[in-house]
């Protein structure tokens, strides 16, 4: 049946948190590759397989995360950690784009690449803590 139980649910609760911890650091590792290419003008980060990785990635990490948003009943609106982290990933991606695409300058770029990473760090850091304000 497609129904789960609350037993099966907690069984798998492992599985989705080791494939989402395993997703972020590929992305965390693909971003900071990227972002470094991206700094020293490496040909590499424009190829086909740096182009369709990051959306693999995104995808698995995606889906993982509303497995667990349904099986820790942790739902956006309803939990401020979760808020955090959709609100840190928003800024994130946006960060990403300026850093990888659209920032005008190296500074800007590498500017949005650190601010990036420190996003990265605060999204984790709520993850870990269950509180949007981990420090």
């Amino acid at each position: 049946s497609l129904c789960l139980s609350e037993s099966n649910m907690t069984e798998l609760y492992p599985l989705f948190k080791h494939k989402h911890k395993t997703c972020v650091g590929l992305r965390v590792l693909l971003f900071t590759a990227r972002g470094l290419g991206m700094l020293v003008d490496a040909q590499w980060i424009r190829n086909r397989l740096m182009r369709v990785l990051p959306h693999i990635i995104d995808t698995v990490l995606l889906l993982s995360a509303i497995a667990l948003v349904i099986i820790l009943q942790a739902y956006p609106f309803q939990s401020g950690w979760v808020n955090a982290k959709i609100i840190g990933l928003i800024v994130y991606i946006a960060l990403g784009v300026v850093a990888l695409k659209k920032g005008k300058t190296k500074k800007v770029r590498a500017t949005a690449f650190i601010l990036g990473l420190i996003t990265v760090g605060y999204i984790a850091s709520v993850a870990v803590t269950h509180n949007p304000m981990p420090w």
